[in-house]
């Protein structure tokens, strides 16, 4: 736990660096170089005060010593001078272990302002290497600060995600495990922390220690991620972390090890001109999503298992690649998908729409669990403050019933998939609304929307220059029935006005015009003389938001994906059924419209009364 005043002194840091380091990814790479600098003299001196020597700053490298840097003989710019030069060389000392060599690789001093260096030692001296566990929670809160999404896609997992994650995965003190995109370590570390948890009652000896310590392998391609990642394990403890500079995608070197659990919320971003991966990989895609998941089942052991956060494209989109990764991912014991609010990553990424996937090759069951969470335990505003209402332990229980027991635990959030099903699907969809029956009937048969209708995407605008004969009716309350429409049949336009911002009609000089965010839903040929347009009319008023809701994405400008909609299941009446409904629904209609004549009649009273009241008075 992060004590307050080591939060005080990190901010304090911090704060003296903000003036002349504005980026705060510059800000933790200072504070690391410093930190790691004091942490080296401090073991310098427990050393000599023991009867050794000093084995960092020796021989030429002693000139450097925290000690002389802060010695009140030297003046500012003689301070600025000595930390630059020591800053610069520390990575070329042969008294250091590879580890801090690698730390100091490339560092640089970005300011020449001595009365900033000497207020910022001043607080780093406050700083003591005495626990490592305490020190490694200070330094996950300070790159708790990175709050800019990477060049390579790379944005922060939030900490109570990262330890959801390795909760259910439950990484054991004997398993091998890897994060292929590991930036600042923080699934490894939570992994530890939750593996020396689990064995509280019986700790676990040195020797056991020291080898769960090797287990855990990270690479990153970036190399200040694996410098971040190197100094944040070695805070908890680490002697010698295993973070490899490494391409996932690229390199061949490490292509042939395998692990029992893999964790990683890996980059979604493909870079211009994509990704060209070595024939290897079972899908030659250019996307890194779609690789990273590939690589990840590729490099499990025979009774490998995982967690791993995915963008939504995974689970929907149906070019070649993506089919088949979700193949391969049912195939090796995909088990749970945890479908996360937009705004779970913000301030880092808040509009991408992200889910965490579960698999374990050892699990047997026919069923896939999809799980809605809906709050996480914090607001989905910039700064997530905490909130009451967390979806994440319910999940947690039901991904555990399913994958332990076979048991299906009902909850207005689970939906559970049928392996079988999702297989004979078209596409191997995993996206629940392929399969979830919205039925306004229990009696009613659930029909895609695709075989009712052919489904048309605007623009869509008449070559007449004359109104057409058909009535045109939309499923928009914002859009009034135009009792003339130039289109080659009648039609439904699934519009979606204000709420929903996905596209607005119009009927200009003659001419009907959609937008290219709206649906023409024509009745398909086999179901002609079968569908009550009036029916459906009243249906997508009715359920209009709920579909904007299931399968809108993105941020800005809002779409639905054709295929998605042509996927979504609606209820199917008899057409005699359809008619019987709308008969009564404009009966119902009927009445609603005399009620509220009532209504306005009554009101027309009120408002003569309170007028004769007023001339009264006035």
């Amino acid at each position: 736990m992060l004590d307050q005043t080591t939060k005080r002194k990190i901010d304090s840091a911090r704060q003296i660096l903000v003036g002349k380091v504005p980026d705060p990814k510059a800000q933790v790479e200072q504070i690391t170089t410093a930190l790691v600098y004091k942490f080296m003299d401090d073991m310098d001196k427990e050393s000599e005060e023991l009867g050794g020597e000093a084995k960092f700053f020796a021989d030429n490298f002693s000139q450097y010593s925290w000690t002389k840097l802060l010695d009140n003989k030297l003046s500012g710019q003689e301070r600025l001078n000595l930390y630059d030069e020591a800053i610069s060389n520390m990575s070329k000392n042969p008294h250091i272990p590879q580890l801090f060599r690698d730390i100091f690789k490339g560092a640089f001093l970005p300011y020449r302002d001595a009365r900033t260096l000497m207020l910022f030692l001043k607080e780093i001296n406050e700083f003591t290497y005495e626990n490592s566990e305490n020190l490694g929670n200070a330094f996950e809160y300070l790159l708790s600060i990175l709050g800019s999404q990477g060049d390579a896609g790379q944005f922060r997992t939030p900490r109570h995600i990262i330890d959801f994650v390795v909760d259910v995965v439950d990484p054991k003190k004997n398993e091998t495990i890897l994060d292929p995109a590991c930036g600042t370590a923080g699934f490894l570390i939570s992994a530890y922390k939750h593996i020396l948890k689990e064995n509280m009652e019986i700790a676990l000896t040195p020797d056991e220690k020291l080898r769960l310590m090797s287990n855990l392998v990270g690479y990153d391609i970036s190399p200040d991620m694996v410098k971040l990642a190197l100094v944040n394990m070695y805070l908890h403890g680490f002697p010698q972390p295993k973070i490899h500079e490494y391409d996932t995608l690229t390199s061949e070197k490490r292509w042939d090890e395998t692990f029992d659990v893999i964790l990683a919320n890996p980059p979604f971003m493909t870079p211009n001109g994509g990704i060209v991966p070595h024939k290897r990989f079972a899908v030659q895609s250019g996307k890194a999503e779609a690789l990273f998941v590939d690589y990840i089942l590729e490099h499990l052991s025979i009774h490998g298992k995982g967690g791993v956060v995915i963008p939504e494209g995974i689970l929907e989109n149906y070019t070649k690649d993506f089919t088949k990764i979700r193949k391969m991912l049912i195939e090796n014991g995909l088990y749970a998908i945890v479908s996360l609010p937009v705004g779970t990553f913000n301030p880092y990424s808040g509009s991408i729409k992200t889910s965490i996937i579960f698999f374990d090759r050892k699990i047997k069951t026919d069923s896939i669990l999809h799980y809605e969470v809906r709050h996480d335990g914090f607001d989905l505003g910039r700064n997530r403050n905490p909130i009451k209402e967390n979806d994440l332990p319910e999940a947690k229980k039901l991904i555990l019933a399913l994958a332990i027991s076979n048991k299906k635990v009902n909850s207005e959030k689970a939906f559970y998939l049928d392996k079988k099903e999702v297989l004979e699907n078209d596409g191997i969809s995993l996206n629940r609304i392929s399969y979830k029956k919205e039925s306004i009937h229990d009696s009613y048969k659930s029909v895609e929307l695709g075989e009712l209708f052919e489904v048309e995407k605007g623009t869509v605008q008449s070559s007449k220059n004359v109104p057409g004969e058909f009535t045109f009716i939309t499923a928009s309350e914002e859009w009034k029935t135009h009792n003339e429409f130039s289109h080659e049949c009648e039609a439904i336009i699934f519009a979606m006005g204000a709420s929903g911002s996905l596209g607005r009609t119009h009927y200009i000089n003659g001419k009907f015009i959609a937008s290219d965010l709206c649906f023409i839903l024509t009745p398909s040929k086999k179901y002609n003389n079968k569908i009550d347009l009036n029916y459906y009319n009243n249906y997508f008023v009715l359920m209009r938001d709920e579909i904007i809701k299931a399968l809108a994405r993105g941020a800005a400008k809002k779409a639905i994906n054709q295929r998605n909609f042509k996927k979504y299941k609606v209820p199917y009446p008899e057409y005699s059924e359809q008619l019987s409904i709308m008969k009564k629904v404009n009966e119902l209609n009927v009445e609603i419209d005399k009620e509220e004549k009532e209504i306005q009649d009554r009101q027309n009273a009120i408002a003569k009364l309170k007028e004769k009241v007023k001339n009264y008075i006035l």
